[in-house]
């Protein structure tokens, strides 16, 4: 980033400015952080070892720490305010950021580094500054994200230049308050690499609004951004498989990215959360070594958590060897988390080469069956695009919201700064030039039958071995059926293809919003909206034929 581009964002401006304060103090390595985070008040020193400490650039005797916010223990999407969307007023902002940062002058600041994204072909720098008392949320980012090392700073410097594209530069002050910001403001000037998160306690705000401002630099240079899993398969003919599964946290995109079939299969993951794909070669990288997991799904005595490094928002005890232990179960609070080591998935690479051959779409509509593969490349696009879910305990919803309704988060992103159309634009392009096979898998409810881990996983096999028997579904074109025992839709049913056709029509609602909402930001192009109404329209016809019976 040139001079001139610093100079035209107040924003940018200010927040990179703060960073050379007098008040400022540089953290040079994950053991300086380890030793402040400590030491910072309130945190738990735990007896559990860290598992090879040498590692992770930590000291042999390193214990992993836990620390414990109050009442917030999710995200915050309401609290989230994009520079260049409608009705967010950069030079109001611009304001609130200065006044932000003045407010910190009496304060003593850390500034620590990491690298987004762990190859050559795609990295960027990224700065965190954050005041003293909030140690473990810099120690918990240095340990997300790659530290700098001797490896990675040679690795960085041989990497791949990204034109006209600045350092990420946070700001953070978990201590800001602003009664016309009750719930905190997470604010991105993402065009210009730059984001202040104030008044939020929680780790997750920096994991993922650090991943907000590295996914937008992949988006503006080549890449699709995907927040999902990936791995890759190789069979016993030696031919490879690589597989990314989409979805929010909950949906099973962890568990089916480090599932490890009984041994049945050579595999190699990438990431469980955060990566990248090459819209120009379909290769993919990683954009960060740990895993943020939530603790309940490892109980005390789980052979995982011998590769925890951190917790947060977790109880402990002292076990019958007088040792403090976590409490890894959600008792204390819901979505209790920890750190997880690179270390945790020994077939763990940082890059596929093998260009990716299927995408999976995770979601939690009832009216779909466990198994559907699309084969029309804007409707396969258009349906990653109004991906049904539901929201999960990591979210901290606003007063009101439904935590059981069915909504629609485009691409399983809710991090996306820039306009859905880039993202739709990268994902057909995946499906069509680069011939990326698309599925949607149903992991929730198919009507009132729950779904269960063993028949996702069992489907996800028969397609990398490619046995997988799709038939037609009904009379869609472009729509094929993976039958489950006990899982396959009655389309004779007019009480089943009412529902499907709602959710269709709900589908198509959302996509015509997005031409109304943040003054048309997000539209997506006609072809979107058709590909849907194709859809309803086979449906209609079939709902007719009830009527005239």
């Amino acid at each position: 980033m040139t001079r001139n581009d610093i100079e035209t964002s107040r924003i940018r401006s200010t927040i990179q400015t703060a960073f050379y304060g007098n008040n400022v103090i540089k953290i040079n390595s994950i053991k300086e952080a380890y030793e402040l985070a400590k030491n910072s008040p309130g945190t738990i020193v735990t007896d559990m070892d860290i598992y090879k400490p040498e590692e992770m650039g930590l000291d042999p005797e390193t214990k992993v720490l836990l620390f414990n916010d109050g009442l917030v223990t999710g995200r915050c999407a309401a609290a989230r305010k994009i520079i260049g969307e409608a009705g967010v007023d950069s030079e109001k902002y611009a304001g609130i950021v200065r006044e932000a940062v003045y407010h910190t002058r009496h304060k003593k600041m850390y500034d620590a580094e990491v690298y987004i994204g762990l190859d050559k072909d795609f990295m960027v720098k990224a700065h965190l500054i954050i005041p003293e008392g909030h140690e473990n949320i810099l120690y918990n980012w240095m340990l997300n994200f790659q530290a700098v090392t001797e490896t990675y700073k040679k690795m960085y410097q041989a990497s791949k230049e990204i034109p006209n594209e600045g350092d990420i530069y946070i700001f953070g002050d978990p201590d800001w308050k602003d009664e016309n910001h009750p719930l905190g403001l997470t604010l991105f000037d993402a065009e210009n690499n730059c984001a202040a998160l104030l008044g939020m306690r929680y780790f997750g705000e920096f994991k993922k609004g650090t991943l907000t401002l590295g996914w937008g630099t992949a988006n503006r240079n080549g890449y699709a951004a995907c927040h999902g899993g990936q791995k890759k398969y190789t069979l016993e003919n030696g031919e490879s498989f690589v597989v990314g599964v989409f979805g929010l946290s909950g949906s099973g995109k962890s568990t089916l990215t480090h599932e490890k079939h009984e041994g049945k299969y050579d595999i190699a993951v990438l990431h469980d959360d955060a990566f990248v794909i090459s819209t120009e070669n379909g290769s993919s990288v990683a954009l960060e070594p740990s895993y943020f997991d939530k603790t309940q799904d490892y109980p005390a005595g789980s052979p995982d958590n011998k590769y925890l490094l951190t917790a947060q928002n977790c109880g402990a005890m002292i076990n019958e060897e007088g040792k403090c232990v976590l409490v890894t179960e959600d008792i204390r609070n819901g979505n209790g988390r920890a750190i997880k080591s690179k270390l945790w998935a020994p077939n763990r690479v940082n890059k596929f080469e093998e260009p990716v051959n299927a995408i999976v779409w995770l979601m939690k509509d009832p009216t779909l069956p466990p198994v559907l593969k699309i084969n029309n490349s804007e409707l396969a696009t258009v349906m990653g695009a109004t991906l049904a879910t539901k929201r999960t305990t990591a979210e901290r919803l606003a007063k009101g919201v439904d935590l059981d309704a069915l909504v629609i988060e485009s691409y399983a992103n809710p991090f996306r700064t820039y306009p859905l159309g880039d993202d739709y634009k990268k994902y057909k392009e995946l499906f069509t030039k680069n011939q990326v096979a698309c599925y949607i898998f149903n992991t929730g409810f198919f009507m009132d039958k729950k779904i269960s881990k063993e028949v996702t996983i069992k489907s996800l096999e028969k397609i990398v071995e490619g046995n997988a028997a799709f038939k037609p579904w009904g009379n869609f074109s472009d729509i094929e059926i993976l039958e489950v025992e006990g899982f396959i839709p009655n389309m004779n049913d007019k009480k089943y293809v009412t529902e499907l056709l709602e959710r269709m029509e709900d589908r198509i609602t959302f996509i015509e919003s997005r031409k109304i909402e943040k003054e048309g930001r997000d539209q997506l192009p006609e072809e979107a909206t058709d590909a849907l109404k194709e859809l309803v329209k086979e449906m209609k016809k079939r709902k007719i034929v009830f009527e005239v019976a």
